[in-house]
């Protein structure tokens, strides 16, 4: 069995947690694959990850919190990724963790000029993605879900653009071999995008947004389910390094 990491960095918000579960259950439950075996370790209340040479693969969760405030537990888990991609272990970085990954690895995280991005949205593949294990398999236009105010805003050397949309040219990037970031969330579906847009309704109007608009554009897409898939086929095959 392949051991993969999920490194969960915050929560959904408790009304959803409530009634839904929260990012690492949604995670698992896309990973599902009969080579794998998840571990949640919850990093942001203090769990150890373990090291490096000990996993098959990881995925970091989503977070409340701002990659930009370079919290203790945050800064901790860069230095433990930066290890994790020189040993070419498999990494999916999700929205925070896609963030954390650029940002360890060299990259520049800030407010995104164009403010909040929330909902259903659709992103366009790059040529790059073509020739990409983890996106050649993907459609070139993709609908996912997004909840997210901070952005890459510019890449580590040698990173590669894999997808786009007018709010955010650092859709999914690739890192390095077999390391990936997406800002969107491949995990959630459009049950878990109205929970947030129902939390978040006043944030939105007051910063003039229409949460009914963004509500009704909400819909399902298999295109995240897929997405997470094809990774948990990549740690499947990944030869173990011993570096």
């Amino acid at each position: 069995m392949k051991r993969v990491v999920i490194a969960k960095t915050g929560s959904a918000p408790r009304e959803v947690v409530s009634e839904q579960g929260d990012f690492e259950h949604w995670i698992v439950d896309r990973l599902d694959h009969p080579a794998l075996q998840t571990r949640v370790v919850d990093v942001q209340q203090g769990q150890v990850l373990p090291a490096a040479g000990a996993i098959d693969g990881v995925v970091v969760t989503g977070s409340a919190a701002m990659v930009t405030e370079r919290l203790p537990w945050s800064e901790a888990l860069a230095t433990w990724l930066v290890g994790c991609v020189r040993r070419s272990v498999p990494v999916l970085g999700i929205c925070y963790g896609h963030q954390l990954l650029a940002q360890a690895l060299g990259g520049r995280v800030g407010w995104n000029p164009a403010g909040r991005e929330i909902g259903t949205v659709e992103v366009e593949g790059l040529p790059g993605m073509q020739a990409d294990r983890l996106f050649q398999s993907m459609p070139r236009r993709m609908t996912v879900q997004e909840t997210h105010r901070e952005s890459v805003l510019e890449l580590p050397e040698a990173a590669v653009r894999l997808a786009e949309n007018a709010h955010d040219s650092h859709q999914a990037v690739r890192f390095a071999p077999l390391a990936w970031g997406v800002q969107f969330h491949p995990e959630f579906d459009a049950r878990v995008s109205n929970g947030y847009l129902a939390v978040r309704a006043s944030e939105l109007a007051a910063e003039g947004m229409d949460p009914e608009v963004l509500r009704r554009a909400v819909r399902d897409s298999e295109d995240g389910r897929r997405l997470l898939g094809r990774f948990a086929e990549i740690v499947s095959e990944a030869i173990p390094s011993r570096k």
